[in-house]
């Protein structure tokens, strides 16, 4: 007998401990429950890549697939999508997102790679329930606040909403005044992570209603 393949083991005993006669634990989750456990792995699994430790990559990646098996297990138990959806979705995309790859189109540079991906992401939703009218609608609302920061600046610089900005300095440089404005919320009180959520969320608005005004010129 052919010995299975280690991607159809791992569902095989996924679905074992979500049997009824499996383990408790595992039968009571569902998608909200280990939600959050998907963002701890990820970071364990960046601690590892940091340390440059394969082992610990090997084991910290595992534990990235088993969110993935876990909330498929659970899909396919209610009849939304199983594994196979999943696995095809994401392989679908990639050719779909690479012509230059997979089909005859050419790009100069790295550049040019992430505006077709950008374009093409954009044509796949416009007209279905999931169209994104806002550039910024596709950013995670549960990222850590320098990191959706980062994401909205980014965002709002390629729609050229904001000035390109100023370049240069040392990264020591900024890495210390990064820490010194931490500790300056720390001494008065303050978490840095909710005053620089709040002030995101209020600069995104008001980027968010300058593309709006862009957008209505555009049509009129």
């Amino acid at each position: 007998m052919a010995k299975k393949k280690a991607i159809d083991e791992l569902l095989a005993v996924m679905a074992r401990l979500r049997a009824p006669d499996g383990c408790p634990w595992d039968r009571e989750q569902d998608h909200k429950s280990i939600r959050l456990n998907a963002i701890e792995e990820v970071y364990e699994l960046v601690d590892a890549i940091d340390a440059d430790d394969d082992v610990e990559m090997v084991e910290e990646l595992g534990d990235v697939l088993l969110q993935v098996v876990f909330h498929a297990q659970m899909a396919k138990e209610r009849g939304a999508f199983d594994f196979e959806q999943i696995a095809r979705g994401i392989a679908d995309k990639l050719v779909r997102r690479h012509p230059h790859v997979f089909g005859d189109v050419n790009v100069k540079d790295v550049d040019g790679v992430w505006q077709q991906w950008e374009e093409i992401k954009q044509s796949e939703k416009t007209g279905t329930a999931y169209e994104r009218i806002s550039a910024f609608d596709g950013i995670p609302r549960h990222l850590p606040a320098l990191m959706r920061a980062h994401e909205v600046t980014k965002k709002a610089r390629n729609q050229g909403l904001l000035s390109k900005g100023r370049k240069g300095g040392a990264k020591a440089a900024l890495a210390k005044e990064l820490f010194v404005l931490a500790q300056r919320a720390q001494a008065n009180g303050w978490q840095a992570e909710v005053l620089l959520r709040a002030e995101t969320a209020r600069r995104e608005k008001t980027l968010r209603k300058k593309e709006k005004a862009r957008q209505k010129r555009a049509l009129d």
